[in-house]
């Protein structure tokens, strides 16, 4: 049996994000179970999941139930010490489960104004002197981090505490925060992430718009790697047989170049549409 991760919409869930990082980016099996915003609260989806009353949630095949992100780091990097989730040097260990804890408990001010929206990028929005005292926060443990890590992460190679600030990125790109270099640049790392570009990919897919994340402000291009330009289309003479991700025959179809894609099911074609690079068995069909 394989671990099953509980978590609800990608473009707005900034702890599913999380709990996916800690398991994508270090290689660790999982299933996915979808927590939808509907009219059901969160905590009555995941009722029958021990105590668990939002989301991540993860499920392991031994009948563990971990219903806490940073919970689910710390037991992640004790089944699976092999992933590598935090630093093997002691003062950078102990450096990343401290940036991480700061992120699981603090930002208020960032995390209320600025609810992580991976479907919009604004121009003109208006920070508040607490939120610039969290921005500035965030900007002196990075640079502490990075200085003694040396980078290109914040405790050297990528490790749990970088999955824990992910949503803070898509934050200071989603809002147009105004942040140093060496912390814009750490932002960018973020953005061009390929796990990431997969998740905000696979965000954009999903068809649940809530219109209660959205602002009043000007809205700009999204401010990472700009996408290649494919669309959708409802039929084709497709290059494919078979979904480049299930194997299964093709039944809906994507443009790019001129060229003609097939997949399996609208989701699969939807999240290659979104950011055809992010997804490499795509691009191997593309180049192959």
């Amino acid at each position: 049996m394989t671990d099953t991760l509980h978590i609800a919409n990608r473009a707005y869930s900034s702890w599913s994000l999380r709990g996916w990082l800690l398991h994508a980016r270090f290689g660790i099996p999982h299933d996915i179970r979808f927590v939808d915003y509907s009219e059901l609260t969160i905590s009555e989806q995941v009722a029958g999941v021990g105590p668990a009353r939002t989301v991540p949630v993860l499920e392991c095949a031994d009948g563990a139930v971990i219903w806490d992100s940073l919970a689910i780091a710390e037991e992640l990097a004790t089944r699976h010490p092999e992933a590598g989730l935090w630093p093997a040097d002691p003062v950078l260990r102990a450096t990343a489960r401290s940036l991480a804890a700061e992120m699981h408990s603090g930002f208020v001010a960032l995390r209320s104004a600025c609810p992580m929206n991976l479907r919009v990028s604004y121009s003109d929005f208006e920070v508040s002197p607490e939120v610039r005292a969290d921005l500035d926060r965030l900007e002196a443990i990075w640079a502490y981090a990075m200085n003694l890590s040396g980078g290109p992460w914040l405790c050297g190679d990528y490790s749990a505490a970088d999955a824990f600030f992910a949503p803070v990125a898509a934050r200071v790109a989603g809002y147009g925060l105004s942040i140093g270099s060496a912390a814009q640049a750490y932002v960018d790392r973020h953005l061009a992430d390929p796990d990431f570009r997969r998740w905000r990919a696979m965000g954009l897919a999903h068809p649940g718009h809530i219109a209660y994340y959205d602002k009043d402000n000007t809205r700009k291009p999204w401010p990472g790697p700009v996408p290649l330009a494919a669309r959708a289309v409802d039929t084709g003479e497709s290059e494919n047989d078979a979904c480049p991700y299930s194997g299964k025959p093709v039944t809906h179809f994507l443009e790019l170049d001129g060229r003609i894609f097939g997949f399996c099911n609208p989701f699969c074609r939807d999240k290659t549409v979104a950011d055809p690079e992010a997804w490499p068995a795509f691009m191997a069909l593309v180049q192959s």
